[in-house]
């Protein structure tokens, strides 16, 4: 056996193992996959700061894994070598938000169901799941959460600005509490009946009340 019989067999039958008709179609769902998942991330996030390299990343990512996933069903071997390989790759980047995982998860379900041959159910599927996301993360609950911070000289104004601020709105819950020589500070959450925030500037005025503060939040606190 030559170089040249080696080298037709182990290379040049394996070019047209995938041709180029499935390659630019499976490529042209994933960029289509790739910018509907985009534009639904953009349009569910809710974190603070919105990173477009991230929607951008989603992207890259189910057309990457289309690639991936097209090489490694066309060869067996391949494919154990690609799990090797892949098996040194390490994420270390934080997710702040819960929901980033779950795009990142859809961009890689998508790009491995199109490779695979399922167009219909990459279509339909990542249709549906962006439906799902739209209404269930833009769903508005029905009173907003806000942290208010008081910061008291003494036990006497405590009491009386949270019983004042329990008849301003509909919950009241203490969160935590700070007591120093001479100062306490609570953070309470609260569900305001209306979008009026006057109950503030009447809270301030209290006797012993050095300050109060109304801040919105997302319902997670860490404290």
């Amino acid at each position: 056996m030559t170089f040249d019989d080696i080298f037709k067999s182990s290379f040049q039958e394996k070019i047209t193992s995938v041709s180029l008709f499935d390659m630019a179609l499976a490529l042209t769902l994933a960029f289509g996959i790739g910018l509907f998942i985009f534009f639904i991330y953009k349009k569910t996030y809710q974190g603070v700061m919105y990173s477009s390299s991230f929607g951008t990343t989603l992207l890259a990512l189910t057309m990457i894994t289309t690639v991936v996933i097209l090489a490694v069903t066309s060869n067996v071997v391949l494919s154990l070598g690609m799990v090797g390989a892949l098996s040194i790759v390490r994420f270390r980047t934080a997710i702040k938000e819960p929901l980033d995982i779950a795009f990142l998860f859809w961009a890689i379900a998508a790009g491995i169901v199109l490779a695979a041959g399922m167009i219909p159910l990459a279509v339909i599927g990542s249709v549906i799941i962006g439906i799902v996301l739209l209404i269930f993360v833009n769903k508005k609950p029905h009173s907003n959460p806000y942290i208010v911070v008081l910061s008291c000289a003494d036990s006497a104004s405590e009491k009386e600005a949270e019983a004042f601020l329990e008849k301003q709105v509909r919950k009241c819950v203490v969160k935590s509490k700070t007591a120093q020589k001479g100062a306490i500070e609570v953070n309470l959450e609260v569900r305001l009946d209306s979008d009026s925030t006057d109950f503030i500037n009447a809270l301030s005025e209290i006797s012993g009340v050095r300050s109060a503060v109304l801040v919105s939040y997302n319902g997670d606190y860490m404290g």
